[in-house]
């Protein structure tokens, strides 16, 4: 039996097998690791109760997200199609972001760089390294002459302080959105 909290050095630990896991369900290896990114916020955010397989908990929980991703990506792709199809478009649609998604597209990046710029300058090397250059946990512990796991320690460390920052993103968006009605309309 594991408690929620110690899910998460499972899951860092097993991370590479879970992304092999969803690539072999079809995700690319950029989808995988949006998808683990996911699970990962997740079991910080709610911090499950104690867990009687672990393992087959984190699994399970990649495929949900897996099939949750999968989902959402087929809704949004035939919704494009409805609505090309109404507004007698060709059915090519254009990729381009409007300028509001754009917009808080550049917001969300500036407070993400903010969270980076915060972080102990060693976090913020080995979460680049990791994460943006996409190098192996361990040739960033070989090279920086540490342990996996102190890369992996450092890699937890950027992890919550960006859900924690997404929390409170989605706490603000939640606070707006109570101080109106369902449909943009000021609540009486």
């Amino acid at each position: 039996m594991l408690n929620g909290g110690g899910l998460i050095p499972l899951f860092t630990e097993l991370r590479p097998a879970l992304s092999r896991f969803l690539q072999t369900r079809g995700a690319s290896p950029d989808e995988a690791e949006d998808i683990l990114q996911d699970v990962y916020i997740k079991l910080l955010a709610e911090r499950p109760g104690p867990v009687a397989q672990p393992r087959a908990y984190l699994y399970k929980m990649a495929n949900n997200h897996f099939l949750l991703h999968r989902r959402t990506a087929g809704r949004r792709e035939r919704r494009e199609e409805d609505w090309a199809g109404v507004h007698g478009g060709s059915g090519e649609i254009d990729d381009q972001p409007s300028v509001e998604t754009e917009l808080i597209a550049r917001e969300q990046l500036a407070i993400l760089q903010r969270i980076l710029d915060g972080l102990p300058e060693r976090t913020r090397i080995i979460f680049r390294r990791f994460r943006i250059d996409g190098e192996p946990q361990r040739v960033i512990a070989g090279e920086l002459g540490i342990s996996i796991s102190a890369v992996e320690k450092h890699l937890a460390r950027a992890y919550q302080a960006i859900a924690a920052a997404k929390l409170r993103l989605n706490e603000d968006h939640a606070d707006r959105r109570s101080l109106t009605g369902e449909r943009g309309r000021h609540a009486s």
